[in-house]
Protein backbone atom coordinates (compact mmCIF):
# COMPACT_ATOMS: atom_id res chain seq x y z
CA UNK A 1 0.00 0.00 0.00
CA UNK A 2 1.21 3.51 -1.16
CA UNK A 3 0.40 6.23 2.06
CA UNK A 4 0.43 9.88 0.84
CA UNK A 5 0.90 11.77 3.75
CA UNK A 6 -0.19 15.58 3.76
CA UNK A 7 1.12 17.35 6.71
CA UNK A 8 -0.38 20.42 8.03
CA UNK A 9 -1.78 21.57 11.06
CA UNK A 10 -5.63 20.59 12.24
CA UNK A 11 -8.14 23.39 13.15
CA UNK A 12 -10.20 25.93 10.73
CA UNK A 13 -7.64 28.71 12.06
CA UNK A 14 -4.87 26.66 9.52
CA UNK A 15 -7.23 25.68 7.11
CA UNK A 16 -5.84 28.02 3.95
CA UNK A 17 -2.48 28.86 5.40
CA UNK A 18 0.68 28.02 3.86
CA UNK A 19 1.18 25.46 6.13
CA UNK A 20 -1.35 23.27 5.20
CA UNK A 21 -0.76 22.96 1.58
CA UNK A 22 0.37 19.22 2.36
CA UNK A 23 -3.91 18.72 3.36
CA UNK A 24 -4.53 20.95 -0.03
CA UNK A 25 -3.03 18.72 -2.01
CA UNK A 26 -4.61 15.67 -0.15
CA UNK A 27 -8.21 17.44 -0.25
CA UNK A 28 -7.67 17.95 -3.92
CA UNK A 29 -6.43 14.02 -4.55
CA UNK A 30 -9.52 12.64 -2.80
CA UNK A 31 -11.74 14.98 -4.75
CA UNK A 32 -10.32 14.12 -8.20
CA UNK A 33 -10.08 10.62 -7.44
CA UNK A 34 -13.32 10.32 -5.35
CA UNK A 35 -12.15 8.36 -2.62
CA UNK A 36 -11.91 9.09 1.30
CA UNK A 37 -9.99 6.56 3.50
CA UNK A 38 -8.18 4.68 0.31
CA UNK A 39 -8.69 2.91 -2.90
CA UNK A 40 -6.52 1.79 -5.74
CA UNK A 41 -4.72 4.33 -8.06
CA UNK A 42 -3.80 2.93 -11.10
CA UNK A 43 -4.11 -0.75 -9.44
CA UNK A 44 -2.16 0.14 -6.49
CA UNK A 45 -4.05 0.23 -3.26
CA UNK A 46 -3.31 3.90 -1.81
CA UNK A 47 -4.01 5.92 1.32
CA UNK A 48 -4.34 9.46 1.82
CA UNK A 49 -3.10 10.26 5.32
CA UNK A 50 -3.74 13.71 7.30
CA UNK A 51 -2.20 13.64 10.68
CA UNK A 52 -4.69 15.06 13.20
CA UNK A 53 -1.66 16.25 15.15
CA UNK A 54 0.16 19.61 14.77
CA UNK A 55 2.80 19.87 12.12
CA UNK A 56 6.07 19.34 14.67
CA UNK A 57 3.84 15.84 16.10
CA UNK A 58 3.28 14.69 12.49
CA UNK A 59 5.31 11.96 12.15
CA UNK A 60 3.38 10.09 14.92
CA UNK A 61 1.32 9.09 12.12
CA UNK A 62 3.51 7.01 10.23
CA UNK A 63 4.56 4.53 13.38
CA UNK A 64 1.58 2.05 12.72
CA UNK A 65 2.70 1.27 9.29
CA UNK A 66 6.40 0.27 10.46
CA UNK A 67 4.98 -2.71 11.71
CA UNK A 68 3.25 -3.72 8.58
CA UNK A 69 5.16 -6.40 6.54
CA UNK A 70 6.43 -5.63 3.14
CA UNK A 71 5.88 -1.92 3.81
CA UNK A 72 8.43 0.04 3.64
CA UNK A 73 8.84 4.35 3.93
CA UNK A 74 11.75 4.33 0.49
CA UNK A 75 9.14 2.74 -1.49
CA UNK A 76 5.82 2.94 -0.31
CA UNK A 77 5.59 7.13 1.51
CA UNK A 78 4.90 9.84 -0.21
CA UNK A 79 5.10 13.25 2.39
CA UNK A 80 3.78 16.26 0.60
CA UNK A 81 4.76 19.33 2.64
CA UNK A 82 5.34 22.91 1.90
CA UNK A 83 8.64 24.79 1.16
CA UNK A 84 9.72 28.30 2.22
CA UNK A 85 12.93 28.05 0.01
CA UNK A 86 10.97 27.36 -3.23
CA UNK A 87 9.01 29.57 -5.36
CA UNK A 88 5.04 29.66 -5.05
CA UNK A 89 4.44 28.01 -8.24
CA UNK A 90 7.27 25.27 -8.41
CA UNK A 91 7.86 22.00 -6.52
CA UNK A 92 10.28 19.20 -6.17
CA UNK A 93 10.11 15.54 -5.87
CA UNK A 94 13.00 14.04 -3.70
CA UNK A 95 14.49 10.32 -3.02
CA UNK A 96 15.27 11.33 0.28
CA UNK A 97 17.14 14.31 2.13
CA UNK A 98 17.05 16.23 5.34
CA UNK A 99 14.49 17.96 6.63
CA UNK A 100 15.89 21.68 6.00
CA UNK A 101 14.43 23.33 9.34
CA UNK A 102 10.94 21.82 8.21
CA UNK A 103 9.06 21.26 12.33
CA UNK A 104 7.04 18.32 10.10
CA UNK A 105 9.91 16.44 8.07
CA UNK A 106 11.57 16.29 11.58
CA UNK A 107 9.28 14.64 13.11
CA UNK A 108 8.45 12.37 9.84
CA UNK A 109 12.41 11.29 10.42
CA UNK A 110 12.25 11.15 14.10
CA UNK A 111 9.78 8.15 13.86
CA UNK A 112 11.21 6.42 10.79
CA UNK A 113 14.91 6.88 12.22
CA UNK A 114 15.68 8.00 8.58
CA UNK A 115 15.79 10.23 6.39
CA UNK A 116 15.55 7.51 3.06
CA UNK A 117 11.70 8.26 2.17
CA UNK A 118 9.99 10.32 -0.78
CA UNK A 119 8.89 13.88 -0.44
CA UNK A 120 7.37 16.12 -2.43
CA UNK A 121 8.09 19.81 -1.54
CA UNK A 122 5.52 22.77 -2.49
CA UNK A 123 6.69 26.23 -2.76
CA UNK A 124 5.15 28.86 -0.96
CA UNK A 125 7.63 31.56 -1.05
CA UNK A 126 5.92 34.99 -2.58
CA UNK A 127 7.51 35.31 -6.54
CA UNK A 128 7.66 39.41 -5.81
CA UNK A 129 10.66 39.29 -4.61
CA UNK A 130 10.09 42.84 -2.65
CA UNK A 131 7.63 41.03 -0.63
CA UNK A 132 9.50 40.24 2.65
CA UNK A 133 8.70 36.78 4.50
CA UNK A 134 9.42 38.64 7.77
CA UNK A 135 8.80 36.28 10.52
CA UNK A 136 8.37 32.77 9.18
CA UNK A 137 6.15 31.18 11.82
CA UNK A 138 3.90 34.29 10.87
CA UNK A 139 4.33 33.61 7.35
CA UNK A 140 3.74 29.85 6.91
CA UNK A 141 0.78 30.33 9.17
CA UNK A 142 -0.93 33.08 6.94
CA UNK A 143 -3.38 32.18 4.36
CA UNK A 144 -2.65 32.39 0.88
CA UNK A 145 -3.75 35.67 -1.05
CA UNK A 146 -6.48 34.96 -3.34
CA UNK A 147 -3.89 34.94 -6.47
CA UNK A 148 -1.67 33.13 -4.70
CA UNK A 149 -4.46 30.61 -3.94
CA UNK A 150 -5.05 30.62 -8.05
CA UNK A 151 -1.50 29.72 -8.81
CA UNK A 152 -1.37 27.11 -6.28
CA UNK A 153 -4.13 25.72 -7.61
CA UNK A 154 -3.31 25.97 -11.25
CA UNK A 155 -0.13 23.75 -10.41
CA UNK A 156 -2.63 21.01 -8.26
CA UNK A 157 -3.36 18.83 -12.09
CA UNK A 158 0.52 18.74 -12.75
CA UNK A 159 1.25 17.76 -9.04
CA UNK A 160 -1.56 15.27 -9.15
CA UNK A 161 0.42 13.46 -12.03
CA UNK A 162 3.88 13.33 -10.52
CA UNK A 163 2.09 11.94 -7.33
CA UNK A 164 -0.21 9.28 -9.94
CA UNK A 165 3.41 8.72 -11.52
CA UNK A 166 4.97 8.02 -7.84
CA UNK A 167 2.13 5.70 -7.14
CA UNK A 168 2.61 3.31 -10.31
CA UNK A 169 6.44 3.40 -11.14
CA UNK A 170 8.25 4.79 -8.00
CA UNK A 171 10.04 7.67 -6.60
CA UNK A 172 12.64 7.68 -9.29
CA UNK A 173 10.30 7.51 -12.40
CA UNK A 174 8.31 10.57 -10.85
CA UNK A 175 11.20 12.81 -10.34
CA UNK A 176 12.73 11.84 -13.81
CA UNK A 177 9.42 12.49 -15.56
CA UNK A 178 7.90 15.66 -13.40
CA UNK A 179 10.58 17.51 -11.63
CA UNK A 180 11.47 19.42 -14.41
CA UNK A 181 7.83 20.47 -14.97
CA UNK A 182 7.53 21.60 -11.48
CA UNK A 183 10.54 24.12 -12.74
CA UNK A 184 12.59 23.59 -9.38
Amino acid sequence: MKVILGLGNPGREYEHTRHNVGWMVLDHLAGVWQFSAWRKVNGVATRLVKPLTYMNLSGQVVKPWLRRPFWAAQKDLLVVVDEVQLKLGTWRLRANGSAGGHNGLKSVEHHLKSQDYPRLRIGILPEDVRREVGDLSEFVLAPFGKAERRQLDEELPAIRAAIETFVADGITAAMNKHNEIGRA
